[in-house]
């Protein structure tokens, strides 16, 4: 066993960062995504807000459309993200108590959505070209329960540990660690540190398989330093609907979706 174990890193460590990162970002999406999202933030004197969501999603999460249907004082609100290569994202908040549609700006992706424990930034995608990546370190988890360090808890499930450290762009973060399955390329754990190296965020992913694709079910985050918790479950899965790229202008923002 132990042999299998020294064979199976040696093979972990034959993959440089980047070309993981590469695996990871070219994972067979569908074309559009449309979900419902139950969110829940606990603050750290334990007062639940539990928000109704409903979103639209296109090429791989590169353009996002999100429409708040509850609380009722949050009824209306809308978000909208492009994501472009070559400049700045496109997110706009769209308030209708105050008829106004919020742009924003790349030094305030750091900021709250909505309250919650995501930022920004957190909702929008990683580009390759703007981090550095390391595979640090491997967890193989063994059929009977046992394995090789504490990261995670996954019987029979191995586990690319992948260091990510912006390069040359504004991030309210200094590195990202995340665990990575070895034959998925899917995200499962990821600590996310502040500036300072402090640990700021953990956050945990659970995912449902679609015909051939694995979608997110459920995000969980957890503030460390603010001792907050978010929760986002994602139900009413439907892919592949024929979603046009002329939804995600602002025009839509402000028209609730049919049911």
């Amino acid at each position: 066993m132990k042999f299998l174990i020294v064979l199976f890193i040696s093979i972990i460590f034959s993959m440089t960062g980047e070309e993981l990162s590469i695996l990871m970002d070219n994972r067979e999406s569908p074309n559009d995504v449309s979900s419902e999202l139950n969110m829940e933030i606990t603050n750290k004197k334990g007062r639940v807000r539990k928000s109704k969501i409903k979103s639209i999603s296109k090429d791989n999460n590169a353009k996002q459309i999100l429409w708040f249907l509850s609380p009722a004082d949050d009824k209306g609100v809308s978000y909208l993200k492009i994501e472009h290569d070559n400049q700045d994202d496109e997110i706009r908040l769209w308030l209708p108590g105050f008829k106004k549609i919020r742009r924003i700006s790349s030094n305030k992706k750091a900021d709250s959505f909505m309250g919650s424990d995501l930022s920004y930034e957190d909702m929008t995608s990683r580009q390759i070209k703007d981090y550095t990546f390391e595979i640090t370190n491997s967890n193989i988890v063994l059929a009977d329960g046992s394995h090789t360090n504490d990261n995670t808890d996954t019987p029979g499930k191995s586990y690319y540990i992948l260091e990510s450290t912006p390069n040359g762009i504004d991030s309210e973060y200094s590195r990202h660690v995340t665990w990575v399955e070895d034959d998925t390329y899917l995200t499962i754990k990821e600590e996310s540190y502040d500036k300072n190296g402090n640990l700021l965020k953990l956050k945990k992913f659970k995912y449902q398989l679609i015909d051939s694709f694995n979608l997110v079910s459920e995000i969980f985050v957890e503030n460390i330093q603010k001792k907050s918790t978010t929760k986002l479950v994602f139900s009413n899965l439907n892919i592949n609907t024929g979603v046009k790229n002329k939804l995600f202008q602002e025009k839509n923002m402000k028209r609730l979706p049919r049911k």
